[in-house]
């Protein structure tokens, strides 16, 4: 999983063109947090802020889409909604906002290969993934959205929302706290939490496009060239030896690629909402380790210092699997994928303890994974396997 790879997939760990088109944007009252906080342009209360984010569930909408035509399986497109929800609500939990939120849908499907049976999957997982938060006080208003049916542009379906809401400006999470002496708490993406259904794999919803196309076997390439870009060489689609109904053994539990591979994103929805609400002064700091992967905090540090992350946890087995596949190095996976810690809180010695037995009250592990030490520049420095990475 080269980078060139990367680039000849057409897609991007890091977002660089991105991030150059968005570059001269006002960057908001926070430039820190996690998320772009506007002012309350609905009232004009000066101690309100907005907030609106869009995201979705990418290319994992394809992985569903494979899994539905070899299995017949359609509730797994209910997995898709989650991804679609959970990527903009865990956000949004990053800048302290967990409750009274709007969504809206966006779908864009291929009517030709798209049928209404996998709308209503997406739009009822939606409302039942709602249902659930609701039980734990964080309640989020669905407002409909647009389903669009655009084959023309779109060559199976896109999956994606928009989320809002005002906030009390004095409980907004801004990341300036953050400073050289703070630990670091990492919370899992994997394992199965009290609020989950089934074992997690901890894959989320980012680096799908090469985990797919490296994993996943010409199989695939030759029976659905839909999910694919007809332009890529051959040697870059499908390279990989398996197939998502290959049987794999998780402790005492069977499953299968296609499962791990399509767990849905986790939320620490129901974890942040107890902290924020009884913790909120000692909240430091919080990053969502989404696109980026391990790197994702050097965005958000609000000065020059070093974040050491040295007791991360042992990456969950999907991500061997894609690591086995693709022959990435561990710097290259560190950077594109959350390899099984995917929610930094930032905080004093004092409430760290006090946050891992919270986040293990829902049954979601959680440790220390480093700290914030001194430095003359913003950097990155990983310890995996007893070899130090620096980004």
């Amino acid at each position: 999983m080269s980078n060139s790879l990367y680039n000849q997939r057409g897609v991007s760990a890091q977002k660089e063109d991105v991030h150059k088109a968005i570059q001269h944007l006002d960057k908001g009252l926070f430039p820190h947090a996690f998320c772009k906080i506007y002012p309350d342009y609905f009232t004009g209360d000066a101690d309100w802020v907005s907030v609106m984010h869009a995201d979705g569930a990418g290319t994992k909408s394809i992985l569903a889409y494979l899994y539905w035509k070899e299995t017949g399986d359609a509730s797994v497109w209910k997995g898709i909604a989650q991804d679609a929800v959970v990527m903009n609500l865990d956000d949004l939990l990053c800048v302290g906002i967990y409750d009274n939120l709007l969504f809206s849908s966006t779908i864009d499907r291929n009517k030709a290969v798209i049928p209404g049976e996998v709308l209503e999957q997406i739009i009822n997982g939606t409302q039942e993934l709602f249902d659930n938060l609701k039980q734990f006080g964080v309640n989020i208003h669905y407002l409909g959205g647009e389903t669009a049916d655009v084959g023309d542009v779109v060559r199976t379906i896109a999956v994606n929302g928009t989320m809002g809401a005002r906030w009390p400006k004095n409980k907004i999470i801004t990341n300036e706290k953050i400073k050289p002496g703070d630990m670091i708490v990492g919370l899992a993406s994997f394992g199965q939490a009290n609020y989950e259904s089934n074992y997690n794999s901890g894959i989320a919803s980012n680096g799908l496009t090469s985990a797919r196309h490296d994993v996943l076997s010409k199989y695939y390439a030759q029976h659905f060239p839909e999910t694919f870009e007809p332009g890529l060489k051959d040697e870059v689609v499908y390279i990989g030896k398996h197939r998502l109904t290959e049987e794999i053994q998780i402790g005492q539990q069977a499953t299968s690629i296609g499962q791990l591979i399509l767990s849905p994103t986790r939320t620490f929805a129901p974890v942040l909402k107890e902290i924020l609400v009884n913790h909120f002064d000692a909240v430091h700091g919080l990053i969502h380790c989404s696109g980026g992967g391990q790197t994702k905090c050097l965005k958000y540090l609000p000065a020059n210092m070093k974040v050491v992350k040295d007791n991360l946890f042992t990456p969950p087995v999907i991500f061997d699997l894609i690591q086995e596949a693709s022959g990435a190095d561990a710097r290259e996976m560190y950077q594109v994928f959350n390899m099984g810690t995917r929610l930094e809180i930032y905080t004093n010695e004092a409430n760290a303890q006090q946050f891992i037995s919270i986040a293990q009250s829902f049954g979601v592990e959680a440790q220390v994974i480093g700290r914030v030490e001194e430095s003359n520049k913003k950097e990155v420095e990983l310890r995996v396997g007893g070899q130090m990475i620096g980004y």
